[in-house]
């Protein structure tokens, strides 16, 4: 006579896919405010005069709010990296996810670009010509402003439909980011129309409210999130 016997059943866990969001986002949102807080206020529309002075009155503020755009790059990027990963845990097996890499992968390497620009900029200005100086201001502001808010709102997009669709976050948190990335792509039309200046801020400050807030509302598991 033979018996068998049969291994308890494990309970069900939910399945975490990466670090926990809301700590990379956090330290994205922290480097964001202190770089533009320590920003010596340079700005693309003064003339190369303009530039040199305020920068050389300030050169290290200028090159440690540099520093600290191109540090703020590196949660950005493990933040991508891990909400794509999540999203595909949670289902969302599309397109979206993947896009929102591709615009997450663009805005880390504008941040770097931009934060290289100005630390840049910086440095030559006490010495080098004014010309040099307003050049390499113009590459952070294109960079870090256009080009970042295109892709940052590729990013938002890339999480919010398949979060809608799949109703992972709050409806009016995706619809929240579906418009802030639709001002991204507008905010492209910047270089073009200086008067649309003011989308940039909105996208990268509201941007980062919306990271902040996503990251704390996705959900582990499909089981939380269908509760």
């Amino acid at each position: 006579m033979t018996t068998s016997t049969t291994a308890p059943a494990r309970p069900n866990r939910p399945h975490r896919a990466g670090p926990p969001l809301p700590v990379p986002a956090l330290a994205w949102a922290g480097l964001t405010i202190a770089g533009a807080a320590l920003h010596p206020g340079t700005r693309p529309s003064a003339d190369a005069a303009s530039i040199q002075t305020t920068l050389q009155s300030a050169p290290l503020l200028a090159m440690v709010s540099a520093a600290l755009l191109v540090a703020s790059a590196v949660p950005l990027a493990v933040w991508a990296a891990t909400v794509h990963q999540r999203l595909h845990a949670l289902g969302a097996r599309v397109a979206g996810p993947t896009i929102g890499l591709v615009g997450g992968v663009t805005a880390v390497v504008a941040l770097a670009v931009s934060g290289l620009a100005s630390w840049t900029a910086g440095a030559v200005a006490p010495a080098a010509d004014a010309t040099l100086a307003r050049a390499f201001t113009l590459l952070a502001f294109g960079a870090g402003g256009p080009l970042f808010a295109a892709a940052f709102g590729l990013l938002i997009a890339g999480v919010a439909v398949p979060a809608l669709i799949l109703r992972l976050l709050p409806r009016w948190l995706a619809l929240a980011g579906l418009v802030i990335a639709v001002f991204g792509a507008v905010a492209v039309l910047v270089l073009l129309v200086p008067a649309l200046g003011p989308l940039l801020p909105v996208v990268r400050f509201g941007g980062l409210l919306w990271l902040v807030a996503a990251s704390i509302a996705l959900p582990l598991s499909r089981t939380r999130a269908t509760a």
